[in-house]
């Protein structure tokens, strides 16, 4: 008996088999950039979130010690807890944040995280040798110089965290990338939110066209008696965000 062949399942052509490729390609092409903005949405609400956190133990810390965290109150830490076996300085951001560690403020480095090159997923070792350990904090922190913190009495729109400052410098520049063309700002009025980054020059620009951390303006929330400092975080060499 003849076998019937003309419904027989054929496999595809060369010509298809581009025109599939084709398609593919097209459609990873148009969603690529879909999922990669929302995944920077997603890490600037992430950021925006830590930064709420660390905000709330900053306000309970200048409520107990009457300013946010110093070389001042480093000492005082120290003193009202002995046993934290924490040690603090004066160069990056990690080393004011750990005092409020130290302090119980808050209990855990996950906060202290924000996505950026130089950042790593803390690991939550509260040891003397590993809390906030370089890489595991992602903001940086503003002060009124290199000595002195900023006050809860001082103006509101004063910022107060940041991120993500650009390779971790402590210039005012900000990434680009990383939250796409945003910077997230936390002020001492307690409000986290996102800023523009010119790409130009990588400052986040407010009103008049000044630069967010511009002082010594009558017409800037700095007023004419602070120029702001960075601490800017640790770095991590080789860390992957």
């Amino acid at each position: 008996m003849k076998t019937n062949n003309h419904h027989a399942r054929r496999g595809f052509t060369l010509v298809e088999l581009l025109v599939v490729i084709a398609i593919i390609a097209t459609l990873a092409g148009v969603g690529a950039p879909v999922i990669i903005s929302q995944q920077k949405k997603g890490a600037r609400t992430e950021a925006i979130s830590n930064a709420k956190q660390i905000g709330m133990a900053m306000f309970n810390f200048d409520q107990d010690y009457g300013s946010y965290p110093s070389e001042a109150t480093g000492t005082e830490v120290t003193k009202n807890n002995p046993d934290s076996g924490l040690t603090f300085g004066s160069t990056n951001s990690n080393d004011y944040f750990r005092q409020m560690i130290a302090a119980g403020y808050i209990d855990s480095e996950k906060p202290f995280y924000a996505k950026a090159p130089y950042t790593k997923k803390p690991d939550n070792a509260m040891t003397a040798a590993k809390a906030l350990a370089a890489g595991e904090v992602g903001f940086a922190y503003v002060m009124a110089s290199a000595t002195e913190p900023l006050t809860s009495s001082g103006n509101s729109g004063r910022p107060l965290l940041v991120a993500a400052v650009y390779n971790g410098a402590s210039d005012g520049t900000f990434d680009t990338d990383i939250y796409d063309k945003k910077a997230v700002v936390f002020r001492i009025d307690n409000s986290a939110a996102v800023e523009t980054v010119r790409p130009s020059d990588k400052k986040v620009i407010v009103g008049g066209g000044k630069t967010l951390l511009q002082g010594g303006d009558k017409d800037s929330v700095w007023g004419t008696d602070i120029t702001p400092v960075l601490k800017a975080p640790s770095k991590s060499t080789g860390a992957t965000p």
